[in-house]
């Protein structure tokens, strides 16, 4: 079966570094589009960055993040520098199959989704 493991949360001052990994089993990677969403306490999931042939962010982390992805690995990843205590929160891949969809953005169509990995940037 499909499964996404991330890794690399944790605890972080604010404008320090971390480095998000999900590994992907089960599905052929090189066919999936992959993002990141986040969720924080008492608020909705909300997109944070998605990566096809092409990359897109959400305008609260644009410059300050950076998603890649490594065919080779099965793995996608999520730079995040600058962090801010607002990026708080318990962070999501996803994986969705490439085909007709209005938009990368909406967590609706994406099919498999990891566990999650917490993220605490401290001020």
């Amino acid at each position: 079966q499909v499964q996404l493991v991330e890794s690399g949360g944790g605890l972080v001052q604010a404008g320090g570094s971390l480095r998000l990994s999900c590994a992907a089993s089960g599905l052929t990677f090189t066919h999936y589009r992959m993002a990141w969403f986040r969720q924080a306490p008492g608020k909705e999931r909300e997109f944070v960055a998605t990566i096809s042939l092409s990359v897109d962010y959400a305008d609260s982390v644009k410059g300050r993040f950076t998603i890649s992805r490594d065919s080779a690995k099965n793995t996608v990843y999520l730079q995040m520098s600058s962090l801010k205590p607002e990026d708080t929160a318990l962070y999501y891949c996803a994986a969705r199959r490439f085909g007709a969809y209005s938009s990368a953005r909406d967590p609706q169509d994406y099919q498999y989704w990891g566990q999650g990995t917490q993220v605490t940037v401290s001020s």
